[in-house]
């Protein structure tokens, strides 16, 4: 091991007392080396504690075990002579967490007779029994290297081999089997660690902003910085981070960021071992809060402590990705470029070994222009691979240029919108933008939301990676060859006439997070003068302004109002005013929601949002003097529905049999392929009967599963469906009640699994079938419950519960809603409440907000009638105590779902 190592791996500090190797030897107990080890392990944690730096901590831990298996090695394996044992992997570097696996590799000649074996499992079980889990191998050097040819990883671990005790010749000769020049020669080791890498970056969503991180293996962690590593030892020879600054890799101040980027790193990771005891390297919710309060971060006046510790975690990720993708590409024109001349692109750039390149270190002083026309240049030519490791440090060296002079300069105006109006690379450039630093700089305000974290459910990412998702997602529906994805959004993306508005609005939508106030008018204003200062006329401004401010509109409306109600629609037709206004509103919503969390968006919202886009549409292609009626679209959705019921083979005398039992709300409320599907069903019956109806349309018109129960109205039968359905793990993001005109109610439920999708196994169609037909055949007094439990995250957030009750005076019945911490029985709760304070259910719109449930009711009195003051303030009086002894029997662990007979 050589002084590089030698200075690497000594801790400033001994770990434990220097006496402890004489204490082992004296006393080989287990009982006495396990009090040892938790001694040392809790001085260790006490060191972290008190803030002493991580680094020592990490080597400190590596020693104390060096010191351990050492003994060890020296009590049972003492007459293997010709033997070697060397530490691989992380432990290798001589880099332990609390918890971090200790891998050894015992390196034998040839394979061990029986001696030999037994001093392995003795050596072995006596580490297991003494609180050491061990991962080990014996192999000889023939084996290691044999191993190492079909399997990177393993190389990967033998590269960093460190020997602890026994045969130094042994540990040497495997490590010269292992030389580039016998296998895995440095160009095709250096190729598989970046595809290893890059793959495991799109496991992640190729996004180091995820709101619940893998330190260690997401994208800009602690594997990164050790890729880096790994390719400079392989080619190099470099021993530390230091040597890379040493042979002219690293800047001093490249390396002073990546070490200490490292160190925080370490820090969050020690810290997680030693919150949870064990080895984990997710960045939790749950641990993000006590890891805040440990680093000493406080709230402040708009941004929570947690948000603070996680905006520096996310900056210092971004760090290690830009670092990480430099010190690669320096590699990579080390290791892979052959030598050929540059081809000139223009004054400023050229393109050496397929990778753009400024002509000179002075081109970025000389033409600051430069800084924003690389970005153009690498849309206007695809076959260009990247950017050169000179001129991305060039750039972060020249980054100050970008100042208010800068920002007003009409030709930079005209560059930032070339990028945005380009063809091609749109999303790529930009991301590539905000990972240089630039986007940040040119947009002072997209600087300040850059790592930015919501601390909800709701939000997968930071603000700006969200924000980026949304300019991708536009760009999806702007090109052909996605348009199956979202084909309607995809149409009216492609046929907008100025494309850039809509990636100016999704830059600026969220930018105003994190401020206090309401961030969709703050970022208006921003994004008002923005689009001024960048020469837009003032309807385009005004227009992105506008787009800015409503950008919830559409969203919320469709989800928390009744989009069939033609009010709702008519009011939202005059705040939209034109189609133009509509079009941009509905790619946005429909790019912004998709980009908000992967879990989120399904087809239900696909087509939720596109039948309210259509309605709205319709109602401002009729002209704004000339409003859309009730009659007009109960008229249109039975005209729609009779034509498909004529396809069928249904008569009209059974077609009017049938719905002469519903009024006109019915219509309204359903599409006209509900109605031809009950149509058909109810026509079928037998004329008279009295049996129950329940059937399932696995992928109904609006993207879910649809479930109808058409049965005469029964006691908490809202309740007792909305359990068995929740109890299935069902997402139910929809509820009809219809009654008829003779005694019967017809109920339609909108479902989705837990992954947003409809149900397409048969066997899970049967079970929901069962548990329905259960529900409504079981005694009336029979007990009712949820017991599947909340996912964890939900424990991390308290949502206060918020009920209001207003009046629809146009639809006569009044609207009930409700803001709750989301959980598992909770639509349970409320219809048995509903049933107590003898209120009928017509319509129920389900909205989870992450954690938090938004939920609308629409309900009326026995007599049909809104609810008066008195019966209103009653239910509301008992729905929050109903909720609240349920929340309250929740955090005490009083179980999981709503439960009883009412």
């Amino acid at each position: 091991m050589g002084a590089a190592d030698t200075e690497l791996l000594e801790p400033t500090r001994p770990a434990v007392s220097p006496a402890l190797p004489a204490q082992l030897a004296a006393d080989t107990s287990a009982a006495a080396w396990r009090q040892l080890l938790r001694q040392a392990h809790e001085e260790l944690k006490q060191r972290f504690l008190a803030a002493e730096p991580v680094e020592t901590l990490v080597h400190a831990r590596a020693a104390l075990i060096d010191t351990v298996l050492r003994t060890a090695w020296q009590m049972h394996c003492a007459a293997q002579a010709t033997w070697a044992i060397a530490a691989v992997g992380g432990y290798g570097r001589g880099e332990l967490h609390p918890a971090s696996d200790i891998d050894i590799l015992l390196l034998v000649p040839h394979a061990p007779d029986t001696a030999g074996s037994g001093a392995v499992e003795r050596l072995v079980t006596f580490l297991w029994d003494i609180g050491l889990e061990v991962g080990h191998s014996v192999r000889t050097c023939a084996e290691c290297r044999e191993e190492c040819i079909g399997d990177v990883s393993v190389m990967t671990t033998l590269l960093e081999a460190r020997l602890l005790a026994g045969d130094e010749k042994l540990f040497t000769a495997m490590r010269a089997a292992l030389a580039p020049e016998h296998i895995w020669p440095v160009k095709q080791f250096f190729e598989a660690k970046v595809r290893e890498q890059t793959e495991r970056h799109l496991k992640a969503n190729d996004t180091a902003y995820n709101l619940e991180p893998n330190v260690k293996t997401g994208p800009g962690g602690l594997r990164d910085i050790q890729t880096i590593a790994w390719v400079a030892k392989r080619h190099f020879g470099a021993e530390t981070l230091d040597g890379l600054a040493t042979d002219g890799f690293l800047t001093p101040e490249e390396l002073r960021r990546l070490k200490q980027a490292q160190a925080f790193l370490w820090k969050v990771r020690f810290g997680l071992h030693m919150l949870t005891g064990r080895h984990e390297d997710r960045l939790l919710f749950d641990h993000q809060i006590r890891l805040a309060q440990i680093f000493g971060y406080e709230d402040a006046s708009y941004t929570l402590a947690v948000e603070q510790f996680m905006q520096r975690y996310y900056r210092t990720v971004m760090d290690v990705s830009l670092l990480n993708e430099l010190l690669l590409q320096l590699f990579r024109e080390a290791i892979l470029s052959e030598s050929e001349p540059p081809r000139p692109l223009n004054a400023r750039f050229q393109v050496r070994s397929g990778s753009l390149e400024a002509v000179s270190d002075e081109v970025f002083a000389r033409s600051p222009s430069a800084l924003l026309e690389l970005f153009v240049l690498l849309q206007q030519h695809p076959d260009i691979r990247g950017v050169r490791a000179s001129t991305m440090r060039a750039v972060a060296r020249h980054l100050w240029l970008i100042d208010e002079e800068f920002r007003q300069n009409p030709r930079h105006h005209r560059l930032f919108l070339e990028i945005l109006r380009s063809p091609v690379g749109v999303t790529h450039e930009l991301r590539r933008m905000n990972t240089y630093g630039v986007l940040g700089r040119y947009i002072p305000a997209f600087g300040r939301i850059v790592g930015r974290m919501q601390y909800d459910l709701f939000h997968a990412y930071t603000v700006d990676a969200h924000t980026l998702f949304v300019v991708s997602n536009l760009r999806r529906f702007a090109i052909p060859r996605y348009d199956l994805e979202l084909p309607e959004a995809s149409r009216v993306m492609q046929a907008l006439p100025r494309q850039e508005v809509a990636y100016l609005a999704a830059l600026f939508h969220d930018i105003a997070k994190g401020r206090g106030g309401d961030h969709s008018e703050l970022g208006a204003v921003d994004a008002e003068a923005f689009c001024l200062e960048q020469g837009l006329s003032p309807y385009d401004a005004r227009l992105v302004a506008w787009l800015v401010r409503n950008h919830l509109l559409l969203s919320i409306t469709s989800q928390k109002q009744d989009i069939g109600d033609p009010q709702v629609i008519n009011a939202f037709a005059r705040k939209v005013g034109d189609e133009a206004h509509l079009e941009y509103l509905y790619v946005l919503t429909c790019a912004d929601v998709r980009a908000t969390n992967p879990k989120l968006w399904n087809s239900w919202k696909a087509t939720l949002f596109h039948d309210f886009y259509k309605r709205v549409k319709q109602a401002l292609r009729r002209g704004l003097e000339s409003p859309i009626d009730a009659e007009h679209l109960v008229r249109e959705t039975q005209d729609a529905a009779r034509r498909l019921l004529f396809e069928r083979g249904v008569a009209e005398a059974d077609i009017l049999a049938v719905w002469t039992r519903f009024s006109a709300a019915y219509f309204l409320q359903h599409s006209p392929e509900e109605v031809a599907w009950h149509t058909q069903l109810l026509s079928e019956r037998e004329a008279g009967s009295d049996e129950p109806l329940i059937a399932l349309d696995p992928r109904s018109v609006r993207g879910t599963t649809a479930a109808l129960i058409f049965a005469p109205p029964r006691r908490h039968g809202f309740a007792r469906t909305t359990a068995a359905l929740d109890q299935l793990g069902l997402n139910i993001v929809d509820a009809r009640i219809s009654p008829t005109g003779d005694g019967f109610s017809l109920d339609l439920y909108h479902l989705l699994e837990d992954d947003g999708a409809p149900i397409a196994d048969s066997d899970r169609l049967a079970e929901i079938e069962h548990a329905l037909w259960r529900s409504l055949q079981g005694p009336a007094d029979a007990p009712f419950a949820v017991s599947r439990r909340a996912p964890r995250q939900a424990g991390m957030f308290h949502t206060p519960t918020h009920i209001t009750v207003s009046v629809d005076e146009s639809n006569g019945r009044s609207v009930l809603e409700l803001v709750a911490g989301d959980r598992p029985g909770l639509l349970c709760e409320v219809g048995q409440v509903l049933m107590q304070q003898r209120i009928e259910l017509q319509a129920a719109k389900i909205m989870t907000v992450g954690e938090r449930a938004e939920d609308v009711f629409y309900v009326t009195d026995f007599d049909n009638r809104p609810l008066s003051d008195s019966a209103a303030a009653q239910l509301k009086e008992h729905l929050m105590r109903a909720l609240g002894e349920r929340q309250a029997a929740l955090r005490t662990g009083g179980g999981a779902g709503a439960g009883g007979a009412g």
